[in-house]
């Protein structure tokens, strides 16, 4: 018996973990989506994950929300951070710390 309960835990995170990947790459175009609508440079070409929790979206489903974390730049001589909220695999929130305009 525990072996099957074994290999459902395995399929299960294998699975999130796929997913988890999915999740990401949208992110990432999420993020540089945002710095080129608003001139910023986004640096590293990367995101961090940051947190993962369960959420309802619209229509009342439960569906898993990640939270990624960037940082981006308006003049290159400095970071800014910025977090990106995905909603399964969709992009719910882009927040930028406030920077400068030029």
């Amino acid at each position: 018996m525990w072996e099957a309960a074994a290999i459902i835990l395995i399929v299960a995170g294998t699975l999130l973990w796929v997913d988890s990947l999915r999740a990401r790459e949208r992110a990432i175009q999420a993020g540089r989506s945002a710095c080129e609508r608003h001139a910023l440079q986004f640096l590293d070409e990367t995101v961090s994950f940051a947190r993962l929790r369960l959420a309802r979206d619209e229509e009342g489903r439960l569906r898993i929300e990640r939270i990624y974390t960037f940082e981006f730049s308006e003049t290159g001589n400095n970071r800014r951070n910025g977090a990106i909220v995905m909603l399964g695999q969709d992009p719910k929130d882009v927040h930028l710390e406030p920077y400068r305009v030029q």
